[in-house]
């Protein structure tokens, strides 16, 4: 099931790379970006991951805060911000709850191989939990000039 501009966000509760709860609902107030990403330190996730890391105060200055999502856990998470400075919470969807909820935990086929992983996409909640933008299948690069277009 695919969610559409003014559906409501699903909630969530997870641990990011630090080990710190995110909620929907700590958000509330301010516009939140949420991104999901395949897998942590591979060149589109790190483009993607950079490009939000370079316009966080442009976000900020939209009250809107970030997150980024994959399947990864604490310690691949915890690197890739090491690695790349990127200071934001990465939540850890190991069991890809948030996934599933969000519609991006899909099948995909690749070289004749079919297997389950995440549709790179995007999603804009508003301040009071419904969805401002939602882009599926979004490319890395356009994450960041869509979400401001969508503010």
């Amino acid at each position: 099931m695919k969610l559409k501009v003014g559906d409501s966000a699903p909630a969530f509760s997870l641990s990011d790379q630090s080990g710190a709860s995110h909620s929907l609902e700590a958000y509330a107030g301010r516009k939140l970006l949420i991104y999901f990403y395949p897998k942590a330190d591979t060149p589109g996730c790190t483009r993607q991951s950079c490009a939000v890391r370079d316009a966080k105060s442009e976000l900020a200055g939209l009250d809107m805060d970030v997150v980024g999502v994959s399947p990864d856990g604490a310690d691949a998470q915890g690197k890739f911000d090491e690695k790349f400075t990127l200071g934001f919470p990465l939540l850890c969807d190991t069991e890809k709850t948030m996934a599933e909820a969000y519609g991006v935990w899909v099948e995909k086929k690749n070289y004749g191989r079919t297997y389950m992983g995440i549709n790179r996409s995007s999603f804009l909640v508003d301040e009071k939990g419904k969805l401002e933008g939602v882009w599926y299948g979004v490319k890395p690069e356009d994450t960041v000039p869509k979400a401001v277009a969508g503010a």
